[in-house]
């Protein structure tokens, strides 16, 4: 799969976001190394901490078929003029899994960044670390 073909199977998911606080729709797509690829997208709640982002969506989706560390890439886009870049509590979970996960970072116009998680997150903390 293409760089462009998973950010666009990201942007499919804006429309299954369940938004009515922010207003603010985000997809995200993870490529495992078998070809398989998770969606996922953003469920808001009322109790704002319950709500789950897009790409804690599309991990806990591969985790809970098998996946654990044969992540190859991970789309991420928002309907916006600016890129969508993963909170913090989303790098988090993404290093847990893949340290060096590619991420491509997308905005409304469909263009999108790459770069690394390890780049987003640099003394990321994670297993590793309680050794």
């Amino acid at each position: 799969m293409t760089d462009q073909e998973l950010v666009e199977l990201a942007f499919t998911m804006l429309e299954r976001s369940y938004v009515p606080y922010s207003h603010f729709p985000v997809g995200a797509a993870l490529l495992c190394a078998d070809g398989s690829v998770y969606t996922g997208c953003n469920v808001e709640n009322a109790a704002y901490g319950s709500t789950i982002c897009a790409e804690r969506t599309a991990l806990v989706k591969a985790v809970s078929e098998g996946h654990r560390d044969d992540f190859v890439r991970l789309a991420v886009v928002g309907n916006s003029d600016d890129y969508c870049w993963p909170c913090g509590a989303c790098r988090q979970m993404l290093y847990e899994f893949a340290p060096e996960l590619a991420l491509l970072v997308g905005r409304r116009d469909r263009t999108f960044t790459a770069l690394t998680l390890a780049d987003l997150l640099p003394h990321g903390f994670g297993p590793r670390s309680l050794s």
